[in-house]
């Protein structure tokens, strides 16, 4: 059997080749053993997402934790990875365990592992649990009955929706937002958000909120290139949609669009959601982000007089302060934010709701809360461009970033460079472009921020031009 390595915050394959009952058994027994180490009395939350064979493979877990005398609280049907780690922070379990792979290929499916806190598992622990994965699986699945090690009160069902929409209810002043003039859409991508979203707001305008595990052979990552139909939808509505949100295949990521079927990227979402918590909820706390999110961010944390960190890229990274320390909120660039008042988790369908709730609040379009914002720290477009290289290419190019070889892109002088995680060079006028190298593959990826869009391609233009050097 090949080696099995986690990433961020669990294990990643393709269904069927790396992907299997028996692999999955292996990540099981690993777990099984951790948690009887580390627990007196361990109990894990299990939940799978809508893709292909999920409930397979969270049975084949939920059997050998159970055998292995880990209380076992099973999902009922498919769910998003929010509402398991809230459901191991409320039913005071020691582990959660999703079996997604979020907004990776249909292809792929995964095994990701949550804290007792309600969050991503931190490294440390990550690390002991993938260092105890055997070789190959011991365990005969065969003559594991689910039904016996429920009768045996090993295993009981959980219904983690329910759990997770009367946790909505409770937050948010759901009877404002139902009875507002206001129209919203929700895109699901055919993800685990959609039976929650059509409890929570039947009214609303839906699209693909239907059980189809392939996605129309669309990866489920929330960004403008993936979600062209539920842009077209909203353009075609001529303002009648005010505002439309997007979520990942299981839902922690979000994706948002104006009423004009603009794309709202990551930066402007946090700033917004920092301007709305310290503002109307009068909460406090330090902001959290990653790397590569804007600087503007810095300034609005200045304005309001709030503690601001920087973290390497990871959600797991950023959870890590957040549970340790009193955050207001905790955000990266690919749409993972996590608030105040919630679990220390990325979730999409919460972060819409703020938004919305923002909206209907103030009686404003998301445009105008979004012109408010730049009254503080002035306006800005952000742009990424990944480029595909040879992996030779790829490293003479970070070499020269960590020789300091870069002195100006083009006609753009570099002021001052930060290297947290890659590498962000910082021009006049509030410009700047960050480069920093996909781990697993011959990508080198390229960010960049100015006052307008055309601005910030110009920057992209002129740095992979100095990249031919």
């Amino acid at each position: 059997m090949s080696k099995i390595k986690f990433g961020t915050d669990g294990w990643r394959a393709i269904i069927a080749k790396d992907y299997t009952v028996d692999n999955v058994a292996r990540v099981a027994i690993a777990t099984a053993t951790w948690l009887v180490h580390n627990f007196k009395k361990p109990s894990v939350v299990i939940g799978h997402d809508c893709r292909f064979a999920g409930e397979l493979f969270a049975e084949t877990t939920a059997k050998v934790l159970a055998n292995a005398g880990v209380k076992v609280y099973l999902a009922k049907g498919f769910v998003s990875t929010p509402m398991v780690s809230l459901g191991t922070l409320k039913l005071k379990a020691s582990l959660g365990v999703v079996i997604t792979a979020s907004h990776n290929p249909p292809s792929y499916n995964g095994f990701k592992l949550k804290g007792s806190f309600g969050g991503p598992l931190l490294p440390k622990q990550i690390q002991e649990v993938e260092d105890l994965i055997p070789d190959s699986n011991t365990i005969n699945l065969e003559i594991l009955d689910l039904a016996k090690l429920k009768d045996k009160g090993m295993v009981e069902y959980v219904d983690l929706e329910t759990m997770y929409v009367n946790h909505v209810e409770a937050n948010f002043d759901m009877e404002a937002i139902r009875n507002s003039k206001l129209n919203f859409a929700f895109d699901a991508m055919y993800g685990a958000g959609q039976n929650v979203m059509r409890r929570l707001l039947p009214e609303i305008d839906f699209l693909h909120c239907d059980y189809n595990p392939g996605f129309e052979g669309i990866a489920p990552e929330p960004i403008h290139r993936n979600l062209m139909e539920f842009s077209e939808m909203i353009k075609l509505s001529e303002g009648q949609i005010n505002c439309g949100l997007a979520v990942d295949g299981d839902a922690d990521r979000i994706g948002l669009y104006n009423s004009s079927g603009e794309f709202v990227d990551s930066h402007h979402i946090i700033l917004l959601l920092i301007k709305y918590l310290v503002e109307e909820k009068k909460l406090k706390g330090k902001v959290v982000n990653a790397f590569s999110v804007t600087p503007k961010v810095k300034k609005m944390c200045d304005h309001y007089g709030l503690d601001y960190q920087v973290t390497q890229i990871g959600f797991k990274h950023i959870a890590g302060v957040m549970v340790k320390e009193d955050a207001l909120l905790g955000g990266e660039e690919s749409g993972g934010i996590a608030v105040k008042g919630h679990i220390p988790e990325r979730d999409g369908i919460w972060m819409g709701m703020i938004i919305w709730e923002y909206m209907v609040k103030s009686g404003k379009t998301l445009e105008q809360l979004i012109d408010d914002v730049y009254k503080i720290v002035g306006e800005f477009k952000f742009e990424r461009i990944d480029l595909h290289l040879t992996e030779a290419d790829k490293q003479r190019i970070m070499k020269k970033c960590a020789s300091n070889s870069y002195s100006k892109f083009g006609d753009l002088q570099v002021r001052k460079v930060e290297d947290i995680d890659g590498y962000k060079f910082f021009f006049d006028n509030d410009e700047w472009v960050m480069i920093r190298p996909s781990g697993t593959e011959p990508v080198l990826r390229t960010y960049a921020e100015a006052a307008t869009a055309e601005a910030a391609f110009k920057v992209l233009e002129k740095t992979h031009n100095e990249f031919k050097n």
